[in-house]
């Protein structure tokens, strides 16, 4: 997968981040009927094997296809099963990066997971915010590219998905690796109840959970990342997601705020 996990103590900071740039990282189990317990959705959006129709990746309100028509990011390239992270047994079915268009430091790497491999994407999740899990990569062909710091690298490592923590239990937690600050968020049903343990262990900053059940769908994301982007306090950041899902959901914007929070 090009990517190792190892054990570093003492490590320069310089060498995880690159502070001129500034990298999101988000991991998407993709929607899936039959492998996650989940309330079954129509076969074509509970398709994990069909990035393409998934309910959490393209659909209309998936990260790919929601990000795609946002004004606010770019999409930089679209790779289907990326040949380097074929050790992780195909896991990964596509990966797209954007670039933010009014911060063009701020680059955002999304991994859609298929479906039955749900653990493997949490597992990741965790192990970048521990920082055990990192790499680099290439953006852009030619000249100007850049290399980008991704999984552990990045500054805001994010879940979206099924809180597949609810049906299975992991048989490790990740140790934070170093000193570098990583924000989290995670957008799935109770995850604040369900991901704390391992999250804490991580050394990650839980920057956006939830309380309760919800539809972890990509308003919430981009909103709650135009307030890391323009540096906000949690606080802010909370409100802004918490209007994003009322909009779409119309539950209440004091339900909403019940519903998301920051913090341990």
């Amino acid at each position: 997968m090009g990517v190792v996990l190892v054990i570093l103590t003492n490590i320069p900071k310089k060498l995880f981040a690159d502070e001129t740039q500034r990298v999101i990282h988000v991991f998407v189990a993709l929607c899936d009927n039959v492998h996650q317990g989940i309330v079954p959705v129509p076969p074509a959006l509970g398709n994990g094997d069909d990035p393409g129709n998934n309910l959490y990746w393209g659909a209309l309100y998936g990260v790919k296809t929601f990000l795609k028509k946002s004004p606010r990011w770019q999409l930089v390239s679209t790779v289907v099963k990326p040949p380097h992270l074929q050790q992780k047994d195909a896991a990964v079915l596509e990966r797209c990066i954007f670039r933010h268009k009014e911060q063009p430091n701020v680059y955002l790497v999304a991994d859609a997971y298929q479906g039955r491999k749900i653990k493997q994407a949490i597992v990741d999740f965790l192990d970048a915010a521990s920082g055990a899990l990192r790499d680099k990569i290439i953006v852009g062909k030619g000249e100007p590219s850049r290399e980008i710091d991704v999984y552990g690298g990045a500054q805001l490592l994010a879940y979206v998905g099924h809180d597949g923590l609810m049906d299975f239990s992991l048989s490790r937690y990740p140790r934070q690796q170093n000193r570098l600050h990583r924000d989290a968020i995670i957008l799935a049903c109770l995850s604040q109840k369900y991901f704390a343990v391992p999250l804490a262990h991580s050394g990650a900053n839980p920057l956006l959970w939830t309380t309760g059940f919800m539809a972890p769908e990509a308003y919430t994301l981009e909103s709650a990342l135009e307030g890391w982007i323009a540096r906000e306090t949690p606080e802010q950041i909370r409100q802004r997601a918490a209007v994003s899902y009322h909009k779409y959901q119309k539950c209440g914007i004091n339900a909403a705020k019940r519903l998301l929070v920051s913090g341990f």
